[in-house]
């Protein structure tokens, strides 16, 4: 058993739960949602420079 990392309900750790470790799609999109919009980030350097609005593209 695992914990749903959405809302914690207990979840079987088996081949016939389709959305685990989520107990739910429901779980699965709030999940996806979060990272979406940085609600969820992991922490670090960002790996390229933002550009601003002055900087072209490459072929520009």
């Amino acid at each position: 058993m695992v914990a749903c990392p959405t809302c914690r309900k207990p979840v079987a750790w088996v081949a016939a739960e389709t959305f685990k470790p989520f107990c739910s799609e429901r779980c699965k999109l709030i999940d996806l949602g979060d990272w979406a919009t940085e609600a969820h980030k992991i922490p670090g350097e960002p790996l390229v420079d933002e550009l601003s609005d002055d900087d072209a593209y490459p072929g520009d």
